[in-house]
């Protein structure tokens, strides 16, 4: 029997050069509803609620794999984010016209996901990942 994590709460905190762009693009666009929002004298911080989170861990090696399933080559760096989303071709599009920079569009993976990849506000690399079968669904993950 394993033992309850003590970790309650996953939380990725970006740093925006543009705080009202990124603010807009991931609570109003992406449709991250804000949980909370706290001010001090020299600026601001959003906290936004992106469901379920987990931690996904790769080598390099299948880091690199994903890059050529989803884009054709390497391209992300240390960190990217990748979001779950029910529709990831009207998402990409949405947020394409909100501002990010689509580097794939959608893409069938070798794990029957539908993947695509943008460069976001806050310097983020994003994957927007549908599930395509219902077993991968409900385990979650995007590689």
């Amino acid at each position: 029997m394993t033992q309850p994590s003590p970790v309650r709460q996953l939380r990725l905190v970006v740093t925006a050069d543009d705080y009202e762009q990124a603010l807009r693009f991931y609570r109003d666009v992406l449709g991250l509803p804000e949980r909370a929002a706290f001010s001090s004298p020299d600026g601001r911080v959003a906290i936004l609620d992106a469901g379920r989170a987990t931690l996904e861990i790769t080598d390099p090696g299948h880091a690199e794999y994903i890059d050529e399933v989803e884009v054709g080559r390497r391209v992300a760096g240390h960190i990217r984010v990748a979001f779950e989303v029910d529709d990831s071709p009207t998402v990409t599009a949405a947020l394409a016209e909100a501002g990010a920079t689509v580097i794939a569009e959608p893409t069938r993976t070798p794990w029957n996901s539908l993947n695509s990849r943008l460069r976001a506000p806050g310097h983020l690399q994003l994957t927007l990942f549908t599930e395509l079968d219902e077993r991968r669904r409900e385990a979650g993950g995007d590689a």
